[in-house]
């Protein structure tokens, strides 16, 4: 099984994956982890937005060869992958539409507010999910980067709200 979690900036995709990682025995995929282990040493001041994307693509490629061994022995995937665009989402249904996997959506949809103040909090005491501080600037360029599932698309999934 394929979960993925979808939500914007700050509305607790990690600690929701490593909770549900503990319920279904999975391994979980953040790619927040990757990046902060992987690739921000190497950034450069002028790398922006497009230096992130080709970087997380390379890293999902690796990360798909895993799901399929994982599927193999019978071990959930849990993807805290961003997924903050359709596209991104419906690359990951198609391969596992492809793969003959089961996939489940889970949305978490927090409030703008609620999810600042996390992030302000997260950046202040660096506990258990910080991984890179999330500035305000980021925080309101993924207020419009960020594509909310549409209802055809979270059939059979799972919404948490507040």
């Amino acid at each position: 099984m394929i979960h993925l979690i979808i939500g914007n900036t700050g509305s607790g995709k990690t600690t929701y994956s490593n909770d549900l990682k503990i319920k279904t025995k999975g391994i979980i995929f953040s790619i927040d982890k990757w990046n902060s282990m992987l690739f921000l040493p190497d950034k450069k001041p002028n790398d922006g937005l497009e230096w992130f994307l080709e970087r997380i693509d390379r890293a999902e490629s690796i990360i798909m060869t895993l799901i399929e061994q994982l599927e193999n022995s019978k071990t959930d995937s849990v993807l805290d992958l961003g997924f903050s665009k359709f596209e991104h989402r419906e690359k990951f249904r198609k391969f596992a539409n492809y793969h003959g996997l089961d996939l489940t959506t889970h949305f978490l949809d927090i409030s703008k507010d609620t999810r600042l103040k996390r992030i302000m909090k997260r950046n202040k005491e660096k506990g258990e999910t910080f991984e890179f501080e999330v500035t305000k600037e980021n925080f309101d360029f993924m207020e419009n980067w960020f594509e909310k599932p549409n209802e055809s698309k979270m059939i059979n999934g799972i919404l948490i709200s507040e």
